[in-house]
């Protein structure tokens, strides 16, 4: 799955910042990258926990430290990848949401497969409302200038946002 992580991700982040100077391509990335960080290694590993999101907090923070702009745009890597693990229903799997103190990983693939072939689709159709709605809200089709910029910076025209 990618369009139901990707638009859950862009829709929750407009509805709890309000902010056009998100970097939408960092919060993109960090959706989906428990998936692409764990599945060579055949299932949910590292990646979907809870340590793996508050680690890559610190280090952002860390990593960022005196240097507002850089901090302003990656802060929003470990929030996609915590929105991930929220809309993966994670939390659902307390071994692995809570890794390693509740012991090893539990078997099986990655959450986003270990669904039913109908959900996966009605999740990613979701997905995909999501992404259209945000690209209508912002007029991301409509204007040239708009969409640039967008694809530029991965931020939003402040007078697309009114």
């Amino acid at each position: 799955m990618l369009l139901w992580f990707v638009g859950c991700a862009l829709v929750l982040v407009w509805v709890v910042f309000h902010d056009p100077a998100v970097d939408h391509r960092v919060l993109a990335l960090g959706a989906v990258l428990p998936d692409l960080v764990d599945a060579p290694f055949g299932g949910a590993r590292v990646a979907h926990t809870l340590v793996a999101g508050a680690g890559l907090l610190a280090v952002v923070m860390v990593a960022t430290r005196g240097r507002r702009a850089a901090r302003r745009r990656w802060l929003f890597l470990p929030i996609g990848l915590l929105i991930h693990l929220a809309v993966d229903d994670v939390w659902e799997r307390p071994e692995l949401f809570l890794w390693p103190f509740l012991g090893s990983f539990p078997p099986g693939g990655l959450p986003s497969f270990d669904q039913s072939v109908t959900l996966t689709v009605l999740k990613e159709l979701a997905g995909a409302a999501a992404i259209g709605w945000f690209v209508w809200r912002f007029g991301l089709l409509a204007d040239p200038a708009a969409r640039h910029a967008f694809l530029r910076t991965g931020r939003l025209r402040r007078d697309r946002v009114g």
